[in-house]
């Protein structure tokens, strides 16, 4: 219990940092965009047009950034307050401060909240415009400055530390074993703690000097899931083998990488060939030089040609390819050589049901007992699998002529607490209880097809 709840808050954190990134990926792609084209290496280069990529990546992004995460934390007025001490420390620095942004921004959205708090009752009738404009203008002043002397320099040096070790790793060769680490966070859905809080804004940073960078494909390259689901669709047994196919038609192409990783939970040796791929992946971009100019999201097939610089395009597809054969290589080895797995995958599915029926406000009663008439799907980021599988349920339902029935998906931190009931993947069970301690909760293992989504459904149908 106490290790699943460490990884509920992990993966907590890993969605909020997503959270900050996500609804600005336009501005970061634009910026990528500009600099595939614009740059002296680029696709139609450009020396007026390229003065647009240095401020953009300077103060535009981590402005962005640090809004996004002030506001989720305090509101407008947070946003606000966390974007004026994050432009102290951008100008008291000589880097791109996307590290600085994802600690300014938040923090000045904690400090706007419990400002308001202390005077929300304190304020005299009439004077309550005076006092906000005043208070955030105040509290920006000070963190402005604090952040230009102190938190910019600071930053940049941690900053600096976190490059010069990750390029340690890379002249030492060792970069490729980084996915001895990448896969089994992703399969635990901690992917973003370490995409979205190292890889992305090095990658961003290392952009900004080479037009390229391959920390943008160390975690999100699509072929060692690829190779994977090939491997079960050819070889696998049972359900497996029956639903691999269109799992890789979302996997590959939507970018929605989760769809392979109960296929990982199903025989948990098939880490290994997570791991093979990805160091092969890396490996291959490594010797072609190839690098993408932002990061792919999702991490699609099609996101990675959109982003791939003028002369990299052999090697960031060779990569791709190396990847998926390694690992389906490897899965089909441990898928032949494993006579039970039919048997395993079996008692997997029937032992998932079982405790889906047993867990706490997921069996017959409670769905009997409850409204059903908002319905809320949950992913990390409320982007990817969550907007599958709502979008799968609302055509079930337009196929049984059901209307009337709300059904959206949602980051869990983000779910409307007025929701009648909670959809979300098993391995993020203790993170959406933690955020939603009295909320009807559902648990399913495929976000395609699954017993408990039928369940519902059928539970739907009654009402």
């Amino acid at each position: 219990m106490k290790q699943s709840t460490s990884r509920a808050r992990v993966q907590a954190f890993g969605g909020f940092l997503t959270n900050m990134v996500l609804p600005n990926i336009g501005a970061f792609i634009a910026w990528g965009l500009a600099t595939a084209f614009f740059i002296p290496t680029g696709w139609l280069p450009n020396e007026h047009l390229n003065e647009l990529i240095g401020p953009t990546s300077k103060f535009l992004l981590p402005l962005l950034l640090s809004y996004s995460g002030g506001k989720m934390v305090g509101g407008h007025r947070g946003g606000v307050l966390g974007s004026i001490a994050t432009i102290g420390a951008i100008i008291g620095s000589e880097i791109p401060m996307f590290l600085g942004a994802m600690i300014l921004g938040p923090l000045g959205g904690w400090i706007m909240k419990k400002v308001d708090d202390f005077l929300v009752e304190k304020i005299p009738a009439g004077f309550e415009m005076v006092v906000n404009n005043f208070s955030i203008g105040i509290i920006g002043f000070v963190l402005m400055i604090i952040s230009f002397l102190a938190i910019g320099p600071i930053v940049e040096m941690l900053n600096n530390l976190v490059v010069n070790g990750v390029e340690f790793i890379v002249n030492l060769g060792l970069l490729p074993l980084l996915s001895i680490i990448n896969e089994p966070a992703k399969v635990l859905f901690l992917n973003n703690v370490i995409d979205q809080g190292i890889y992305y804004p090095l990658g961003v940073q290392q952009t900004a000097e080479l037009g390229k960078s391959i920390y943008f494909m160390v975690a999100s390259n699509p072929g060692p899931g690829l190779g994977l689901l090939l491997a079960y669709s050819l070889f696998g047994k049972g359900s497996a083998k029956r639903t691999a196919p269109g799992a890789i038609i979302i996997h590959f192409f939507g970018g929605i990488h989760e769809m392979y990783f109960p296929y990982v939970l199903m025989k948990p040796i098939t880490i290994l060939s997570m791991i093979l791929g990805g160091i092969s992946g890396i490996m291959t971009f490594q010797l072609f030089g190839a690098g993408l100019v932002n990061g792919p999201s999702p991490g699609s097939i099609f996101s990675y040609l959109i982003l791939t610089p003028k002369g990299n395009y052999i090697g960031v597809l060779a990569g791709v390819l190396v990847a998926t054969i390694v690992s389906f290589l490897v899965t089909s080895f441990i898928l032949k050589v494993s006579k039970d797995s039919e048997e395993n995958i079996s008692v997997y599915e029937e032992q998932s049901t079982a405790m889906k029926a047993e867990g706490k406000n997921i069996g017959n009663h409670s769905l009997a007992n409850n409204n059903l008439e908002k319905i809320a799907f949950a992913c990390d980021a409320g982007m990817g699998s969550s907007a599958m599988t709502a979008s799968v349920f609302k055509k079930k339902l337009k196929e049984n002529n059901i209307t009337g029935i709300q059904v959206a998906n949602f980051n869990i931190e983000n779910v409307p607490e007025d929701s009648d009931i909670l959809v979300v993947h098993k391995d993020l069970e203790s993170r959406a209880r933690k955020a939603h301690p009295s909320m009807n909760i559902m648990t399913i293992d495929n976000y395609l097809k699954d017993d408990n989504l039928d369940r519902l459904l059928d539970e739907v149908k009654k009402k």
